[in-house]
């Protein structure tokens, strides 16, 4: 089975947390000439002051961004071991060995 009882959404959380990661990597970075739009310019040709930056958040909120992160990460796991529960993938058993697993797998990685 593979899973199915939340069709599949749980993949969802991981894109929300790849997206975010994305947002803190590319936070206080110059959008090179190639990403910069016509609408990222003014009429004299010079680029808009709050359009140079893929984003521009202060330090308080990319941690805050960091911190939501972990938590959607974890979430995902959890979704992801619940869903082959309540499909029949795994037994309760295989449920809290494999979620132990993971979530010692993901502290790791963090």
């Amino acid at each position: 089975m593979s899973g199915g009882a939340f069709d599949y959404k749980q993949h969802h959380i991981e894109d929300i947390a790849d997206h975010i990661e994305d947002i803190v990597r590319k936070n206080k970075i110059e959008k090179s000439k190639e990403d910069l739009e016509r609408w990222d310019y003014d009429e004299e040709g010079n680029v808009y002051e709050d359009r140079m930056y893929y984003y521009y958040f202060g330090g308080d909120t990319i941690e805050r961004f960091k911190e939501a992160v972990k938590v959607l990460r974890k979430a995902a796991v959890y979704a992801q071991r619940v869903d082959w529960l309540l499909s029949g993938d795994d037994d309760e058993k295989y449920f809290h060995k494999r979620l132990e697993e993971e979530l010692k797998k993901l502290e790791e990685k963090q």
